[in-house]
């Protein structure tokens, strides 16, 4: 890795000065507020506090009489009053959390993260009552309402899907309970997690190197490099295998506690309603993508581990660079040209709203001690704006991770026209632009690209970060369920769990990757077991319909760019389904997810073709 450091102290305010990268612009927090020991702050938090005491006091008990009269003290004016609070309360609670996640390390981020935690908890409970109350409010007169309250109608898809929520809803005393519980069961247990990664540190002959830079060497072309990370990797997993154990059982029966106070069935309907789709639609994607192992990540790993001379392929080989895929580090301002000119080339708005992030300090890229790993794009709230998090390394995979978080970004911003309540896109959608980002950037990148070596390479690389989107993650999901099934029947140990990881993993890669020790403790290390249970599939989900939506693209005339955009800015107005209906989509036909494999089949279809050539 080439060495970071700063130029200047002016400099670092914006950015980190990398001899190969170039300059890694760090995000500007101050959009929200200008810091955590500031006036602003304190006297947002104190506003937030006082209009939830109010809008408590004003509407409390009250809300059945509300929906029955219009104006100031109307149901809908009650709605936008809580989306006023809903809004500031955001504000405070993304400072905090980007201000923690910038260096979790740093005692006073996570003093400040967990005090803010505590007062919006506090904060919250003054709300509570809104959509339990509004929930029981008879459906007759629900629809007089929202035909006869302008304002409320305005709302009526914020309504309506809340009452989805209706029969797993507790009475007002046992939610309130739940609410102020959390801070002492899951959220503590997510921090907790979120401090020891941040802390994990990694031995590669002497050189000590944090989570993100050592997952990193797995790409390397020097098969001992990949080998030395692997093991490192797992000597550092297995030395905090302990604490990992006891977090997953912990959240486990965290979650089996709340889903069986709420009537759920299943373990994974939780996450199936707050996204709005429905169970069998999920168990389709995951049955097609499972029935499709063989065809794909069977059929790529027997491939590239001829590529790489091997008779099979260890666990660490899985993402290394094919001999003829470029070496050179991608320099920052190459990446941005790179993922804005093939936004700008499908539509110059898109290119347009992805160019603030850069240009207004709204994205985190150098790869720094403390940082948390991976990306993320946050989406604040409507009246702020989004911040990317990326770790750049100059990769060709960090390219299409930057891709990828700017479709979150943009998406999260044509969104925000809904306002607070409205501009969440429930998670199935939720990955649609960040993966159509990332293949509008590979198309671009592979119509220039004319050396047949160098195509050869890029297609690999897609091929592998779509197996990774769309089979490693339902591999996921089938742990996830295994996991959560088994520790219904008791606490499990790290071996019972390890077992269940490698049992999926074996079935996913497939017979060319060999599962040696050490690779049953790569479960620990990740985040979506833990901060977002059964999150996993939303990212399959994301892929195949992005491969079929393409496709619609690919074959369109006039008009594709605009209905494409009317389906981002709708944020969560609407059903998946009315939402894929204009391109002639439908997510309930088990044909759509055949489509949407059949495009990695095809690519994997062309590299086999080049080898025959």
């Amino acid at each position: 890795m080439p060495a970071i450091a700063y130029a200047t102290a002016e400099g670092a305010a914006n950015g980190i000065k990398d001899a190969a990268l170039g300059e890694l612009p760090i995000w500007r927090l101050a959009d929200l507020y200008p810091s955590k020991d500031g006036d602003e702050f304190r006297t947002d938090m104190a506003r937030a506090l006082e209009l939830s005491r109010s809008f408590e006091t004003r509407f409390k008990g009250k809300l059945a009489q509300a929906a029955s009269k219009t104006g100031q003290d109307g149901l809908g004016a009650a709605v936008a009053a809580y989306e006023e609070i809903d809004d500031l309360v955001g504000r405070l609670g993304s400072f905090a959390g980007l201000t923690y996640f910038s260096d979790t390390s740093d005692p006073a981020n996570g003093k400040f993260y967990g005090d803010v935690q505590s007062k919006l908890t506090e904060l919250s409970t003054h709300l509570l009552f809104f959509a339990l109350e509004l929930n029981r409010i008879d459906d007759a007169v629900i629809d007089a309402c929202l035909a006869s309250d302008p304002k409320a109608a305005h709302y009526a898809p914020w309504i309506l899907d809340l009452r989805k929520d209706k029969p797993y809803q507790l009475d007002d005393r046992l939610e309130q309970l739940f609410l102020e519980k959390s801070m002492t069961s899951a959220a503590a247990f997510n921090r907790l997690f979120d401090e020891t990664m941040a802390e994990l540190r990694f031995d590669i002959d002497g050189e000590i190197l944090p989570l993100e830079r050592t997952l990193n060497l797995l790409q390397e072309p020097q098969e001992e490099k990949r080998a030395k990370a692997a093991k490192a990797l797992s000597k550092t997993f297995k030395d905090n295998l302990r604490v990992f154990t006891l977090i997953t059982n912990t959240l486990a029966k965290d979650k089996e506690i709340g889903d069986r106070w709420r009537g759920f069935e299943d373990i994974a309907d939780g996450r199936h309603l707050s996204n709005r789709v429905e169970r069998e639609v999920v168990d389709a994607l995951a049955a097609a993508v499972k029935q499709a192992y063989p065809r794909l990540s069977h059929r790529y790993y027997a491939m590239k581990a001829k590529w790489l001379g091997m008779e099979q392929m260890n666990f660490w080989d899985r993402n290394a660079p094919l001999p003829e895929a470029p070496t050179a580090l991608i320099p920052w301002a190459d990446a941005r040209e790179t993922v804005l000119s093939a936004y700008g080339a499908f539509a110059p708005d898109m290119a347009a709203i992805a160019r603030r992030f850069f240009d207004e300090q709204w994205i985190d890229a150098p790869a720094r001690t403390g940082k948390t790993p991976g990306a993320f794009a946050h989406p604040t709230v409507p009246s702020a704006h989004p911040y990317v998090l990326v770790n750049y390394l100059g990769k060709p995979r960090d390219v299409m991770t930057l891709a990828h978080e700017l479709g979150h970004g943009v998406h999260q911003v044509l969104a925000g026209g809904q306002g607070a309540l409205m501009c969440q896109t429930p998670l199935t959608l939720a990955e649609t632009a960040s993966v159509f980002g990332e293949m509008l950037t590979f198309r671009a990148l592979l119509e220039k690209t004319t050396d047949r070596r160098e195509r050869k390479a890029m297609l690999a690389q897609k091929v592998e970060d779509m197996i990774n989107t769309v089979v490693r993650q339902i591999a996921f999901y089938d742990f996830e369920r295994k996991l959560h099934t088994a520790r219904k029947e008791g606490e499990l140990t790290a071996e019972q769990i390890g077992e269940l990881w490698l049992s999926v993993q074996g079935e996913s890669l497939g017979p060319a990757i060999r599962i040696s020790e050490g690779y049953e403790t790569w479960w620990t290390y990740i985040p979506h077991f833990i901060h977002s249970p059964f999150y996993v599939y939303a990212y399959a989900f994301g892929d195949c319909l992005v491969n079929s939506l393409y496709a619609v693209y690919q074959n369109a005339e006039e008009g594709f760019q605009e209905k494409y955009f009317e389906l981002l800015k709708a944020g969560g107005t609407k059903h998946h389904s009315e939402l894929l209906a204009p391109f002639g989509l439908d997510a309930t036909d088990p044909a759509f997810w055949s489509k949407g494999l059949s495009m990695i089949e095809g690519l994997i279809d062309e590299l086999e073709a080049m080898d025959r050539v």
